[in-house]
This record gives C-alpha cells, sequence and structure tokens, in this order.
C-alpha cells in the first residue's frame, strides 16, 4: 500500500467530489459534512464508474399512522451517489446501496493531514479487487 496527497482539503466543495485515476484503477474522494469519505470507482452492479454519478439526497417514502403512502421527500442527512450506467444509489457515508444489502462500494482509506487529503491505496503492481452484487 501507499499514500497519495491529493490536494488541500480546502479545495473540496462541500458536498463534493474528486476522482482521483492511478495506474489501473480510480478512486472517488467524496467530502460531506466537512468528513472526507472515499471509494474505488467501480459499481458492484456491472462495473459502472459508481462515484462519477449524480450526488442526490436519498429519498424517502413518508408513511401515516395507516400505513399509506403521504408522498415522498428528500433526506435532510443522506446523501447517495447515483451510479450513471444503471441508477444504482449508494450512501455517500457508508458506501452500501439503498436496497441491496449486499451491494456497497469498496472503501479506500483517507485521512485529512496538515490540511492536505491522504489516500492509501494499493502499489502499482495490485489491482484493488471490486466485489459483485449477487443477482
Amino acid at each position: 500500500m501507499r499514500e497519495v496527497n491529493i490536494g488541500p482539503a480546502s479545495e473540496f466543495a462541500d458536498p463534493g467530489r474528486k476522482i482521483v485515476a492511478f495506474e489501473n484503477f480510480e478512486v472517488g474522494v467524496f467530502k460531506v459534512g466537512g468528513a472526507f469519505y472515499a471509494y474505488l470507482n467501480h459499481c458492484p452492479h456491472m462495473g459502472g464508474p459508481a462515484c462519477q454519478g449524480k450526488i442526490i439526497p436519498k429519498v424517502d417514502e413518508v408513511i401515516a399512522p395507516d400505513r399509506t403512502s403521504k408522498g415522498f421527500e428528500f433526506s435532510k442527512t443522506q446523501l447517495n451517489v447515483v451510479c450513471p450506467w444503471h441508477g444504482f444509489e449508494f450512501d455517500i457515508r457508508t458506501g452500501k446501496h439503498a436496497g441491496h444489502s449486499k451491494a456497497r462500494l469498496r472503501p479506500m482509506k483517507v485521512r485529512v493531514e496538515s490540511g492536505d487529503v491522504v489516500l492509501t491505496v494499493p502499489d502499482a503492481r495490485e489491482q484493488p479487487v471490486a466485489e459483485a452484487a449477487e443477482a
């Protein structure tokens, strides 16, 4: 494993993201609520560039006491990234798919050190392993 400085934390929008390309893989680095999260840019569904999708609030269905739907609203606390290939949504803070318990983005270590964002990634000769979702 190696550590890579990808730039000042102050240059990231909040919420925002940066895609960092390495020799044989990419990592999506997100800033949400002042915290950083990083994932292999590989959707477990069919290998699409999940981290490059739209960043949107989670959509919640509001259920009335009689168990009927009162409609939908956007979450005030959860942001998802949507894979541009097939619309799989992943919670940016956890990498988990919104509805498929076994589908998730592969996390990469990220931290802020002396004001810079530092990623821990595989060495150039290593290929990170992406996990596939079970159908």
